[in-house]
């Protein structure tokens, strides 16, 4: 079993591979002023970036766990999944409501994805 550690700090790694799976950490904005939809789209750019570093990307998806501080903007975080994934295969997925790390992060996403 072969496992690597991306950017690994003193809290978390940017990603761990391991038995050919990448899971890369939750993910948010860094533009905190943005709506959801914007948020969003920031988020899943660097997912897109951080697969790439570990030698996959979206179309090998395997699991999705969105969390929103407001559930009620789950049609418009939507908008910007279902655009970036195009006619991609979905990945199983959870949405839920929760409480972020700051008022102002609306999204947090984690996936994980076949190597």
């Amino acid at each position: 079993m072969t496992m690597e550690h991306l950017d690994s700090g003193e809290i978390l790694s940017q990603a761990v591979t391991c038995n050919g799976i990448v899971y890369p950490c939750g993910l948010t904005a860094d533009d905190r002023s943005a709506n959801i939809r914007t948020q969003t789209e920031e988020v899943l750019k660097k997912i897109d970036d951080r697969l790439a570093r570990c030698g996959t990307d979206k179309s090998k998806p395997l699991m999705a766990t969105v969390y929103l501080t407001d559930i009620d903007q789950k049609a418009e975080m939507n908008e910007a999944w279902t655009a970036w994934l195009g006619d991609l295969k979905r990945p199983a997925r959870a949405c839920v409501g929760a409480a972020l790390a700051t008022s102002d992060t609306l999204v947090e996403i984690v996936v994980s994805a076949q190597q």
